[in-house]
């Protein structure tokens, strides 16, 4: 049969059992993080071939060196994924009917797409994963694989859990699986679930891409020490520069989370150091700099990764970086920008109703943001989403139900221990609506003891509102616990300054402590050197800002 005949009959609808309904032309979720592609991928190239005629090894050279690093668990350089790919369909049309290569080449898809902005590369994907699937209806695990993380990808939570268990269920001990369950249970604010299959994970394997998995459900529990000392081991022990790039890129986050630009520049810098396509780390130097109040660098960093990857929630965070500054048209075109970004990945199949959702509530129609969080929230009740529909209901006004999700979204029992600024303020600002002084009060006051410079927009208003809150009465101290109205149904929360009850251990258990130097990372043998460390800022300094020239001046 022709590869044209086989892509033909993808074209059709699968006659394969299905684990659910089809893949949909639109699909829901939140972000995701790019590492899934790789890790899916890698799973892939890990089985040999069932014979010698079937899913013959890509040519040495760049296509070599991403089997190599993908089959490692580890994601390649740009260059090297690009050359697979072009090694796989060189190889398809001389074999259409080898259905490991075509879910190799659809795997690939995936991760391009994810890790250059371009939701172009997931209809491809879907037609060479199915094509795989129609080859190989019985136990293609590799095909199930691809087709989880292509709806991960596109934010279709409820779709990768079902292709991603009934791959787990034919392959239990094919650890690459389980990272993508993972980032698909915390979608769908399945934490219990995030746990389970983060310990079998730990049994199952060890190394950089485990403890960069491990140290992101470390940090959505609060457990922040731990979640850096796992991303920093991990970095130390990353296979490639693209893999230790991603590790230094969620030190960075976490650190910035944490209210220290600086450092959390400084790893951001080594992150692009290891590797200069690190999109990512590019947009989160733009976020640090913000931070610091390096005003004009902030905008040249978030102008240059919006040129070479025009992801939407970049130019939502230019948008309001020109906003902050007074630069009323040009953050409007940035927000023109997103809508089109979100047209153009939603005709690709992906769903961008959490990012849209957040965008209204602030800049556009809050009930229509509502209406869209609403459903968001059917589909995938994560910590998130809560935090979204409550800030959205508040700025449509109705504060009494925003409060009711905006505790949800710091409720320990719902996953709520995400130690996050933004949402803490969120809380603080609804209880200051309804006159609950206190409560308002002592979450405001976190957020800008979590991170005084969280945002641009928001973080003067904090400070304006918890003057205007004042000093506590001196006979009704802020820091009690909640009781009745006040606590969220089903708990007595307690305050939020502390970091939740965790085991004694929380390192995988399969590994030992990394020989983990302090700063900075050491990089693998390919990789450029890091840039020289910079010592951390304390949280409530930031540099003079500096006064930027409107944007074509």
């Amino acid at each position: 049969m022709k590869t044209e005949e086989i892509e033909a009959e993808a074209q059709a609808p699968a006659t394969v059992p299905e684990p659910g309904r089809p893949l949909s032309p639109l699909a829901k979720g939140a972000l995701v993080s790019a590492v899934t592609g790789s890790l899916v991928l890698g799973g892939i190239l890990l089985v040999p071939p069932s014979s010698p005629e079937r899913g013959a090894a890509p040519a040495p050279g760049s296509a070599g060196r991403a089997a190599t690093a993908e089959a490692a668990g580890a994601e390649a350089s740009l260059p090297d994924l690009t050359a697979l790919i072009r090694d796989r369909e060189s190889y398809l049309r001389a074999h259409p009917r080898d259905d490991r290569s075509w879910a190799v080449l659809g795997a690939a898809y995936v991760e391009r797409g994810q890790r250059t902005a371009d939701s172009a590369y997931y209809p491809k994907a879907e037609r060479a994963l199915r094509i795989s699937l129609k080859t190989r209806p019985a136990g293609n695990v590799d095909a199930l694989n691809g087709l989880a993380a292509l709806a991960d990808a596109r934010h279709d939570y409820r779709t990768a859990k079902k292709w991603g268990e009934a791959s787990v269920k034919l392959a239990p001990k094919r650890w690459t699986t389980y990272p993508l369950l993972i980032e698909t249970y915390g979608r769908l604010g399945d934490y219990k679930a995030v746990d389970r299959a983060l310990g079998t994970l730990t049994k199952l394997h060890s190394g950089a891409a485990v403890m960069a998995r491990a140290g992101q459900v470390y940090r959505d529990r609060g457990w922040r020490d731990d979640a850096l000392a796992s991303l920093t081991d991990a970095a130390a022990l990353a296979s490639t520069p693209s893999e230790q790039a991603a590790c230094l890129h969620r030190a960075g986050e976490l650190t910035w989370e944490r209210g220290q630009p600086a450092q959390a520049l400084n790893y951001f810098t080594q992150a692009l150091a290891a590797d200069p396509d690190h999109d990512a780390s590019l947009a989160g130097k733009g976020r640090a700099l913000t931070s610091l109040g390096r005003t004009t660098e902030a905008i040249q960093a978030y102008r240059s990764v919006l040129a070479k990857y025009p992801r939407p929630e970049y130019s939502l965070e230019l948008g309001e970086l020109y906003e902050s500054i007074g630069f009323g048209d040009a953050a409007k075109a940035q927000y023109d920008l997103l809508r089109k970004r979100v047209d153009a990945d939603g005709a690709n199949g992906v769903d961008d109703s959490l990012l849209l959702g957040r965008f209204e509530a602030d800049h556009g129609d809050p009930r229509a943001a509502v209406t869209r969080l609403r459903a968001e929230w059917k589909r995938a009740p994560s910590v998130q989403t809560a935090d979204a529909l409550g800030w959205a209901l508040h700025k449509a006004g109705d504060d009494k139900e925003a409060l009711t999700y905006a505790k949800r979204a710091t409720d320990p029992e719902h996953g709520g221990t995400v130690r996050s600024a933004l949402i803490a303020y969120h809380r603080g600002e609804v209880e200051r609506k309804l006159a609950l002084d206190g409560p308002a009060r002592r979450h405001i006051g976190e957020a800008l003891r979590i991170n005084p410079a969280f945002s641009p927009l928001l973080s003067p208003l904090a400070k304006e509102a918890l003057a205007a809150l004042g000093d506590p009465p001196a006979d009704r101290p802020d820091k009690v616990r909640e009781t009745g109205a006040n606590a969220a149904p089903g708990h007595h929360a307690a305050p939020r300054d502390s970091a939740p009850e965790r085991p004694a251990s929380r390192r995988p258990a399969s590994q030992g402590p990394a020989a983990r130097p302090t700063t900075p990372v050491a990089p693998p043998k390919s990789a450029a050197p890091p840039a020289t460390p910079l010592a951390p800022a304390e949280p409530s300094h930031r540099e003079a800002p500096q006064t930027p020239k409107p944007p074509g001046a």
